[in-house]
């Protein structure tokens, strides 16, 4: 059998049942340690990562209440909390063994011991090593995320009358656990306005767990969401909790909501009405402790009116419903906008640019933005790497419209015609999606799709 990557300290003032011991486990484990002397504990701990201590409790003549050794375990778990410890001895009480597991201990051994018995509890003690030094590392990930997500977070900028009423909306609805739904463009800050939301909740010291819908894969919906049970299906090892439970006190966003297929909005409903989930696998229900914000792109009304989207649904998720305004709607924000990212990517790039030309900030405040803030950062960006003066300048802009008007018979290929056409009717109409999709022959729904697919 192939020895297991694991490290065991073994200590015991008896030289002969160290040897014992190490013989019992030197073919299952790749590295064994004997110490007869528990003051050398912290040495061993510094130079090597014990997976498992097998302790025993008595080391002077004449003592055998164990004292030691849960003097011994208590040292043990508060340097290095995440190693196994094992206690053995040849006086065993049930009052010891209780008050050894109290303080930390994973097993109790009486000597003589069945090998078979010492390396099952030894293998165990093992793996809850694993375990502990994993989920230690999971912790410690999650807490540096929680801290950069605090540090990152992406000021909501703009003094427009729109972004004025939809800031004021949030600072009423965030100490709520309203069910919110934000309805905007793609670029208008959705994650933005959700994650603030959050941070000025009650909840901002508990998770925010954002989950694409628009890119999971259906046949990862519930699994993703709700978890599962070990043995639930193929490749599943061990129990796991969905995204609903990992958000337990916090948030969860429901990003692109609006590309739920209808079977599986059944299912999300249900969770949102009873507060509760299944895991694949496990009939039992679990009560879940997060607040919901969804969010969309998609032109939600119309989808119930043409029923690919729930009507039920859409009453539950939208307690609150914030409307985030288009980049065109707002055009007393570019400027604003334009130096916090002029501002970010100098930085960034290390570059030293002061300032946008009037007329860069006139080109700006005239074009049409269909990409919305994420359009200005790239255009922005893009500006700062290629400039050489200390001034963006108009001819660092890159707007999309500069491509727009060519003639469609000089490229026959039907998806570039239909791109090139639907990015005329929207410059046409000024990013108006209902007058561009009636121009087009389209429903708004169709334009959506389009746009979507086209990536515009």
């Amino acid at each position: 059998m192939r020895k297991k990557e694991a490290t065991i300290l073994l200590i015991d003032d008896d030289d002969d049942i160290l040897f014992s011991a190490r013989i019992s486990l030197k073919n299952y484990f790749t590295n064994i340690i004997t110490e007869n002397n528990p003051k050398n504990i912290n040495q061993h701990l510094t130079k090597n990562l014990i997976d498992v201590i097998l302790l025993d409790m008595n080391y002077c003549i004449g003592f055998e209440d164990g004292r030691e050794g849960l003097y011994w375990l208590k040292h043990i778990k508060e340097i290095s909390p995440e190693t196994t410890v094992i206690l053995m001895t040849a006086f065993g009480s049930i009052h010891l063994a209780v008050e050894a597991i109290k303080q930390g201990a994973t097993d109790f051994i009486l000597k003589p011991w069945n090998s078979e018995k010492l390396y099952a509890a030894v293998n165990s003690g093992v793996e809850l090593a694993r375990s502990k030094r994993k989920n230690t590392q999971l912790e410690t990930i999650q807490k540096q995320q929680d801290k950069e997500f605090h540090q990152k977070t992406e000021h909501i900028i703009g003094n427009s009358t729109a972004m004025q009423t939809a800031i004021n909306l949030v600072k009423k609805v965030a100490p709520t656990d309203a069910n919110v739904l934000i309805l905007g463009e793609n670029g208008t800050g959705k994650y933005v306005f959700a994650k603030e939301i959050h941070l000025q909740s009650n909840r901002k010291d508990h998770p925010f767990i954002h989950i694409d819908l628009g890119s999971l894969n259906e046949n990862l919906f519930e699994s993703e969401l709700f978890g599962y049970v070990k043995g639930a299906f193929t490749d599943a090892y061990k129990d796991t909790i969905g995204r609903f439970e990992l958000a337990k006190g916090g948030t969860i966003f429901l990003d692109e909501i609006g590309n739920l297929p209808l079977h599986l909005q059944s299912k999300l409903l249900t969770v949102i009405q009873n507060r509760k989930i299944t895991r694949l696998g496990e009939g039992k229900e679990r009560a879940i402790d997060a607040r919901i914000i969804c969010a969309t792109n998609a032109p939600i009304y119309q989808m119930v009116a043409d029923e690919t989207f729930r009507q039920d649904l859409l009453f539950r998720i939208n307690t609150i419903e914030l409307n985030l305004p288009p980049l065109r709607d707002r055009i007393e924000d570019i400027t604003l906008l334009a130096y916090h990212f002029l501002q970010k990517l100098t930085l960034k790039y290390r570059k030293k640019i002061g300032s946008f030309t009037k007329e860069a900030i006139n080109a700006m405040e005239n074009y049409h933005w269909p990409g919305n803030i994420r359009e200005i950062e790239h255009i922005v960006e893009r500006a700062v790497i290629i400039t050489d003066n200390n001034q963006i300048q108009t001819s660092d802009l890159y707007f999309s419209s500069k491509s727009i008007n060519i003639n469609v018979s000089d490229n026959l290929n039907l998806e570039e015609t239909e791109k090139v056409l639907i990015q005329q009717a929207i410059q046409k109409h000024q990013g108006n999606i209902s007058k561009a999709a009636k121009d087009l022959g389209l429903t708004r729904a169709a334009l959506y799709r389009r746009l979507e697919k086209y990536q515009l």
